[in-house]
Order: C-alpha cells, then sequence, then structure tokens
C-alpha cells in the first residue's frame, strides 16, 4: 500500500498546488485516507516524499484523525548509557516488536544525570532539568517530536533542579523538590508547565524540602516520597484541585521502596523475589 501511495503523489505533486488542500480537492482527501493507515513505523518515509507530505504529518490534523479512528500506535521510549556516560535513546515498537533509534540527543544532555523525562500530547517526549557535569543544575527543557522525528527547545524551568520529581497529569507537566548546585541543598518549590499554554508556573511549595526518590500518580493526586535535609523519609502528596500538598501516611506509601504505576485505576508496585521482578497489584 505504502508504495502505491508514493506513486500517487509522484503524479500529483508535478503539478504543484500552492497548498495542501489545493486544485485536486477529492485527491487529497483520498491520499489523507490512506496515509493515515500506514504504521506508524513508516512515517519517516513518507516525510520525504514531498513538502505537503511533510507538513501534513507535522501537524495535528493527521494524528487527530488515527486517534480518533483508534489506530494510534503507541511505542516505548527507552534510555541507554554508554561506557563514557552519554545516553541515547531508542524506541520499541510493540506491534510490530521492532526497535527504531532516535535521532541524536542535543549535547547539553548528552551526559547528564538526575534529569526527568515524560511524554505529553501523545507524541513528544521531553527531557527537563538534571545536572551537567561542567556546569552543575539546569532549567533547560527539550522534546522529541515524533511528527518531526527531531529533537526541538522548549521553555526554561523556573528554578534550576536534578534528582527531583516529575509526573504528567492531565498533560501537564509537574516537577517538585529536588536538588539546586548542592548536595545539601533540596527544594521545597514545585512548578508546572502546560504545553497548550508553553509556559511554566509555580504551584504551591511542598511542606518541608524533599529529594523525591519515587513517586505515582493515582486517583488524580500525586504521591511522592523521598528524603528531606536530615535525611529523614518523607511522604507527601499533592492535590491539584486544591492546589496544596499533605502529609501522606496510609498504607499505601507505607513500606513502599520500589517503582509503581497505575493501570486502569488499580495500583500496583514492583518488588524483587529471587533476582526476578515481580509486579504487584493493589
Amino acid at each position: 500500500m505504502l508504495a502505491a501511495i508514493v506513486a500517487v503523489a509522484a503524479a500529483n505533486t508535478r503539478r504543484r498546488p500552492e497548498t495542501l488542500l489545493g486544485q485536486d480537492h477529492w485527491l487529497t482527501h483520498v491520499a489523507t485516507a490512506c496515509l493515515i493507515r500506514v504504521p506508524r513505523a513508516e512515517h519517516r518515509k513518507l516525510r520525504l516524499v514531498c513538502k505537503r507530505w511533510y507538513r501534513l504529518l507535522a501537524g495535528n490534523y493527521f494524528y487527530s484523525l488515527r486517534k480518533s479512528l483508534g489506530i494510534a500506535e503507541e511505542w516505548v521510549y527507552v534510555i541507554k548509557r554508554d561506557r563514557d556516560g552519554r545516553i541515547s535513546w531508542d524506541a520499541f515498537d510493540p506491534v510490530y516488536h521492532l526497535w527504531h533509534p532516535l535521532p541524536p540527543i542535543p549535547g547539553e544532555y548528552s551526559g547528564a544525570l538526575g534529569f526527568g523525562c515524560a511524554v505529553l500530547s501523545g507524541c513528544h517526549l521531553y527531557l527537563f532539568g538534571g545536572k551537567d557535569p561542567q556546569k552543575g543544575s539546569m532549567r533547560r527543557v527539550i522534546f522529541y517530536s515524533a511528527r518531526t522525528n527531531k529533537w526541538h527547545r522548549a521553555p526554561d524551568m523556573l528554578r534550576r533542579r536534578h534528582f527531583f520529581g516529575s509526573c504528567v497529569m492531565n498533560n501537564c507537566l509537574y516537577v517538585a523538590g529536588g536538588e539546586s548546585e548542592g548536595f545539601h541543598y533540596s527544594l521545597r518549590s514545585a512548578e508546572v508547565y502546560d504545553p497548550n499554554k508553553n509556559r511554566w508556573a509555580f504551584i504551591a511549595d511542598m511542606s518541608t524540602a524533599m529529594v523525591p526518590f519515587i513517586g505515582v500518580v493515582y486517583e488524580g493526586k500525586w504521591f511522592l516520597k523521598g528524603l528531606g535535609s536530615q535525611r529523614q523519609v518523607l511522604s507527601e502528596v499533592y492535590v491539584p484541585e486544591a492546589d496544596g500538598w499533605y502529609p501522606a501516611f496510609d498504607g499505601m506509601v507505607t513500606g513502599w521502596r520500589n517503582p509503581g504505576v497505575c493501570l486502569n485505576g488499580s495500583w500496583c508496585h514492583s518488588t524483587w523475589v529471587k533476582s526476578s521482578m515481580w509486579l504487584i497489584f493493589g
């Protein structure tokens, strides 16, 4: 099917209509109906056909159609670090069981430590904050767009921080706590990034400064567990509706030491049993 679509494009682009929906309006709709059904792994090839197809695949319209038809494909992003400490990213296609290398990461993140990562809008992989081995804590934010297959800059965070907590709620990126320019200088501040507004804003400070080592979103609340300024273990929960932090003493955080996730409304966490990792559902 991909070869047939490319053949149609080759014939159509000789006329060079000035807009995406140019003179051959019906042909554009036919091509679009075919393109949205092409597997995501082939989208890189589609972008090379012509400028109109590149603009189509880089816009919201194309992916909103795929999502509305239930054919949007989700990939798993995996980070790697080589022996020299440089990092790179790959994407795993769980449908076709294929690995796809992402473009080289920008230099400022090639050796960074303690940064956050999250996916927003279903197709943007964000890297934010962290510590540059030479320059210290960063505010920098970059993201990889699956629509353009490129890395882009985003607005910097309001505070320099590394080894902080982060999560995504309602397609907004939240960060809290962490360290800044010193091993014993932990932060109470927290902020949120709204991709629709393309800006960061402060939210309520945490009750106490914390370097989070684990966190999860459960029932619309953000639970964090970490170390305080005296290296004591602390647990807090953030409630977006109230824009407030509250102590978390319930059974969910008691004994919580390993990474966890909320799947389909159920809480599960990981644990190691005889050198094997198990996921335990709550």
